[in-house]
């Protein structure tokens, strides 16, 4: 465990689906944990049907198909190839927020700050959720409530939460490069639509290069 001021910081080197089966703690105190994933993984929203993933292709490909317990699209996890942090915040904590879009804006805007201080300009979305084609699908292929995107509209940052009477789950992506048809490949759609969905994916969202490295402690430092 580091010391990230006021946030407890925890790291955890293991399978995604060993992260992901974590529970929130009966009492939830501030904190952030990082998981370091020692294996590749398809990772599900809580209401995202099992019939979106071609098993066969993953079970070719080596990805583990798991489900974790936030919303939102599917997210392909690599090893080094992703910073993944989710921040815990306790329900009688000043940032808790009743509203469960609006809860998520103060996070987006440490993380906008985190960036800033890696020399990349973005920009918090603060309206509702904004849906397309594939936004079903992948969670990078949609914007919601503080999730942030470059000077170019592309999605940097994907943020989904799960809730409890304790407290929230704030569950943090952010990827190094963004090839949706790696992701694409391992999703049920007919040939055809897997050409679409990776062509028209492709300029929806970024990658941050080498920035993970430096982005935790940036974003520890701009936490309340």
């Amino acid at each position: 465990m580091a010391d990230g001021g006021s946030w407890a910081v925890q790291r955890w080197r293991e399978r995604a689906a060993t992260f992901h089966g974590r529970p929130l703690p009966d009492v939830v105190e501030r904190a952030v944990w990082v998981c370091e994933p020692t294996g590749s993984a398809l990772v599900l929203g809580s209401g995202q049907p099992d019939s979106h993933v071609d098993l066969a292709a993953c079970a070719a490909a080596g990805v583990e198909v798991v489900r974790r317990r936030s919303g939102g699209g599917a997210v392909l996890v690599e090893p080094a190839a992703v910073l993944w942090v989710d921040v815990l915040v306790p329900a009688d904590d000043p940032l808790w927020d009743p509203d469960v879009g609006r809860a998520f804006l103060w996070l987006g805007q440490a993380w906008a700050r985190a960036l800033a201080d890696a020399g990349i300009a973005s920009t918090v979305h603060g309206g509702a959720m904004r849906r397309s084609r594939w936004s079903d699908l992948v969670c990078f292929a949609g914007l919601g409530p503080g999730e942030l995107t470059d000077g170019s509209n592309r999605k940097v940052l994907g943020i989904s939460q799960r809730r409890t009477r304790a407290g929230a789950r704030f569950q943090c992506v952010v990827l190094d490069a963004w090839v949706p048809a790696r992701l694409t490949a391992l999703l049920a759609l007919a040939p055809a639509d897997r050409d679409a969905a990776a062509a028209e994916l492709a300029p929806v969202a970024v990658g941050v290069g080498s920035a993970p490295d430096r982005l935790l402690p940036a974003l520890l430092s701009h936490l309340p």
